[in-house]
């Protein structure tokens, strides 16, 4: 089974190896037929520090890291 891709916005990276990931999407409301945007934060591994506040990144799906990490940020081959 292929490993779920996100994208979003760093809004954290003052932790260690770790950075704070939001990510956005777009619902329709059930009655209004409007669009509404959620938004849902995750804790992503960061091996290599790279990752700055306001950096777009991808984030995978990986194994349990700690208690709240599950994601690793994906880093495009340059």
């Amino acid at each position: 089974m292929p490993k779920r891709v996100l994208r979003g916005l760093v809004v954290s990276d003052k932790m260690d190896k770790t950075v704070v990931v939001k990510v956005e999407r777009r619902v329709m409301h059930p009655l209004y037929k409007k669009f509404i945007r959620k938004s849902k934060k995750y804790s992503a591994h960061d091996s290599e520090n790279r990752c700055k506040e306001g950096d777009t990144v991808n984030i995978q799906e990986c194994r349990p890291i700690s208690k709240r990490k599950t994601w690793e940020v994906v880093y495009e081959n340059a």
